[in-house]
């Protein structure tokens, strides 16, 4: 009698796992993502909220004038014809740079490795919101008209004697109708 239940047991056993192995089979494949599909962030992770944004396109009497001093060793840099942007700070772009740069004040860490981080940071487009110039041939660059608050100030850096480019970001804040000074 034992033997019989035993068998029994392992008849509906089997019978279960084939039931499940059945039903998975059946389960849909759902393939890649479709175009300009952008993940949920991470929990914990603030998403992307072009909203957080708005307050950067306003007209402000603030402005950020910059310079490039760097060097490493005996070797100067350069930003001389670079692109130098401007980020505004939400909580979005502040994850963006501790991943990125490892920091959300300051940085100057080798270009490639910045880029190299780029599929672990949190997934959005800010490009709309960015306000661009160009490093002069003086390692000047400055933006005007800028509402008060928090940026980031992002630029490539190469040695005048060769070597790898450094990526340099650093953390600014605006008030009204002053100018900031930040210095690479």
């Amino acid at each position: 009698m034992a033997y019989k239940l035993r068998s029994m047991h392992r008849v509906r056993l089997i019978a279960a796992l084939a039931l499940t192995s059945a039903v998975a089979a059946c389960a849909p494949s759902l393939g890649p993502p479709p175009p300009g599909y952008v993940p949920p962030p991470a929990p914990g992770e603030p998403g992307f909220r072009a909203s957080e944004f708005g307050w950067s396109q306003a007209p402000g009497t603030s402005a950020i004038s910059g310079r490039l001093t760097y060097t490493r060793g005996q070797n100067h840099y350069s930003c001389q014809g670079a692109s130098v942007i401007l980020t505004p700070e939400t909580p979005w772009s502040k994850r963006r740079m501790e991943v990125l740069y490892l920091s959300s004040e300051r940085a100057a860490l080798p270009a490639e490795e910045v880029r190299a981080r780029t599929a672990e940071a949190p997934p959005g487009d800010s490009s709309p919101f960015i306000k661009r110039t160009v490093c002069d041939a003086q390692e000047r660059f400055s933006f005007t008209h800028l509402p008060a608050g928090a940026w980031y100030v992002i630029t490539i850096a190469k040695p005048v004697k060769g070597g790898e480019s450094l990526a340099l970001m650093r953390r600014v804040v605006t008030k009204g109708g002053k100018a900031s000074v930040v210095t690479f």
